[in-house]
């Protein structure tokens, strides 16, 4: 059977790991800023945004979004293609370097391809970028090997002077040079002056870098915080930032493959989702197993404690950029992005560690974690595919409930989205309720009260955000405050009702952000316009219908609340939330059907007596002060306050 190509192995095994939910993922936490400064607010926008932190990065997001347009599709696809070309230039180093070791460079790539302690791929417009620096510096290696100096100095300087994540990792070059020596048996002295000689240019350059971070860019993104402490205490301080060094190699390493091992749940993934996952693992065996068997052995002379050194030598050149900034590298999201600073670290020492074991067992140990990781990778895709169609949900609701909104109006929500900060969701409700709006003006903000600890919960209190292209100016005054938990309907909270509804966690903060909430900015005409990324728009089933009728509860128009009422009380579909009725029984209620008031009243107060009755005695409160005083309505109180046990 005729093996296929390395790079071709590489490329199914990432189509396969990341690739299959590609049709349904979207944008995700700093995709959506970042992509709606450029796409809306324009190139110059862009520009001011990266002015800070990482100018000259900024010019390749200025090439590519002047190739690739806003939609997610197209970035999911850019993005595979970088994370895959990147692992194919590591092999063919991995081949110029140890060209007796052909089943060591295969597993190399792969290790490198499907690592599972990185899992934002699918923050496609953001990681593109990353993936396209790490492509300039491998490039650059694998150029240098090839004896392409020139090119290789070009390469590594755009690696330098692009983002820090792989600037100190520019050092491990001299240990490169060296290694690519080998076959040439020179003697240690020659060896060594023949690697300085080589260096030599490179080292340049990289001076050159350095010189010019401190000297003339020197407010970058990450900047040595620690100095400082290093002067106040400096042994406490070296002793914090040994632990947090060992911890980081031990994070990066061993705990980040132990991912690999998290398998899928049935009862909580859904057996179509496991499946698939089983599918993906059986693949990726069936894929790389073969291939392997019919290579020629590897040459298993000497040379393996050289590719863990390499490793070891890489893993810590990995780490400046976050241990000097006192950044805790962790495998939660986002953080875990620090993880690629290690990855080709991580990649060298585990394919190294796989060396010493015979031979016979090494490339099923070698497969079942390549296999494993690709699985890990596939069910990461799924939650972001999730996370996706809960986005797109809660701004369709959102429209259908406020088809428009004043202009500097603030958007309180909980923070239920796991792969979106709330600066993220702002993009996207400016996207949608001001799409012709290009200045540096921003009309609204989004904002998550657990995530803004300065924010006063309080009215009458100016609220600025900086979105470094544009700057949003407001007040607590003029807000609205939503509650999103899924499968739950998005709500508008009544601040009335909700400022006591224990079935709002305690630490969203939303409890009490429900008395700023207020129905005054929210326009019945249709300024909101959602981009074709959110299309088609949702069957119209309960939500689309609670939130039209709590609209028109807003407009006092009762016939429509219970025309509605009638329509969503004879779907398939049902509330998720007890409290998604009192729209419905206040409309019945002031349409003088008050049997229909009193039934939904029941079958709320069914679910949750110890927490539904205070609410819906605020509820029947407000309508026995706001209907008008008949005996039939005296009847029905007089009912309620017994059924409910309302206090007199």
């Amino acid at each position: 059977m005729k093996r296929l190509h390395p790079a071709l192995t590489l490329l199914i095994a990432a189509i396969l790991a990341y690739g299959l939910l590609i049709p349904q993922l979207g944008f995700y936490w700093d995709d959506l800023p970042m992509s709606w400064i450029r796409y809306q607010l324009g190139a110059d926008a862009m520009t001011k945004y990266f002015s800070t932190n990482r100018p000259v990065w900024a010019l390749l997001y200025q090439v590519t979004t002047h190739i690739l347009p806003h939609e997610p599709i197209y970035w999911q696809v850019f993005a595979l293609f970088w994370r895959w070309l990147g692992a194919v230039t590591l092999w063919a180093i991995a081949r110029k370097l140890f060209p007796q070791r052909e089943k060591f460079a295969i597993t190399l790539s792969l290790l490198f391809l499907l690592y599972p302690g990185f899992n934002q791929q699918w923050g496609s417009y953001l990681y593109s970028h990353f993936f396209i620096v790490l492509f300039f510096f491998l490039l650059s290696f694998l150029l240098m090997l090839r004896g392409r100096t020139i090119p290789a100095l070009i390469f590594s300087a755009l690696n330098l002077w692009m983002m820090e994540y792989f600037f100190v990792l520019e050092l491990i070059r001299p240990f490169i040079i060296w290694t690519s020596l080998e076959l040439e048996s020179l003697a240690p002295k020659e060896r060594f002056a023949r690697t300085l000689k080589l260096w030599i240019p490179y080292l340049a350059v990289f001076a050159l870098a350095v010189f010019s971070r401190i000297f003339i860019f020197s407010n970058q993104i990450y900047g040595f915080s620690i100095k400082e402490e290093i002067i106040k205490a400096p042994l406490e301080t070296i002793t914090l930032l040994l632990q947090n060094i060992f911890t980081s190699l031990w994070t990066v390493s061993g705990a980040a493959w132990a991912l690999a091992f998290q398998f899928p749940s049935p009862s909580v993934d859904g057996p179509r989702i496991t499946l698939i996952y089983t599918v993906v693992v059986v693949a990726v065996v069936a894929l790389i197993l073969p291939g392997w068997r019919n290579q020629p052995k590897d040459e298993e002379r000497g040379g393996r404690w050289w590719i863990i050194a390499l490793g070891i030598v890489m893993l810590i050149l990995g780490g400046p950029p976050f241990w000097l900034a006192n950044i805790p590298v962790s495998l939660g999201f986002p953080a875990n992005r620090a993880t690629l600073s290690f990855l080709l670290g991580v990649s060298f020492m585990f394919a190294g560690l796989l060396e010493y074991i015979p031979t016979k067992i090494r490339y099923v140990i070698a497969v079942a974690f390549i296999a494993l990781a690709a699985g890990r990778q596939f069910l990461w895709a799924n939650e972001f595919r999730r996370d996706w169609a809960y986005q797109k949900n809660l701004f369709w609701q959102m429209t259908w409930r406020a088809p428009g909104l004043e202009k500097n109006t603030i958007v309180l929500i909980n923070e239920e989205l796991e792969y979106y900060a709330d600066n993220s969701l702002s993009a996207a409700l400016n996207w949608i309720y001001a799409p012709d709006n290009h200045t540096d003006v921003v009309d609204y903000v989004l904002l998550y009260p657990t995530n803004r600890k300065e924010l006063s919960l309080k009215l009458d209190t100016p609220v600025n955000y900086d979105f470094l292209a544009g700057t949003f100016a407001g007040n607590t005054s003029q807000a609205v405050v939503f509650y999103y938990s899924p499968p739950r309907c998005l709500r508008l909270l009544d601040p009335e009702i909700d400022s006591e509804n224990r079935l709002i966690p305690d630490d969203s903060f939303l409890r009490d952000a429900a008395l700023l909430s207020s129905t005054a900015p929210i326009l019945s005409e249709s300024i909101a316009r959602m981009p074709q990324v959110y299309a088609p728009e949702p069957a119209h089933g309960w939500c689309y219908y609670f939130q039209k009728a709590d609209l028109a509860r807003q407009m006092k128009d009762w016939q429509t609340v219970t025309r509605l009422g009638d329509v969503a009380f004879s779907l398939e579909d049902y509330p998720n939330d007890p409290i998604e009725r009192f729209v419905f029984i206040e409309g019945y209620a002031h349409a003088a059907d008050w049997q229909r008031a009193v039934e939904l009243s029941m079958d709320s107060y069914e679910v949750s007596k110890k927490n539904m009755s205070p609410l819906l005695c605020k509820l029947w409160d407000r309508i026995a002060r706001d209907t008008q005083n008949t005996p039939e309505q005296n009847v029905t109180l007089d009912v309620v306050q017994s059924k409910l046990e309302c206090s007199p």
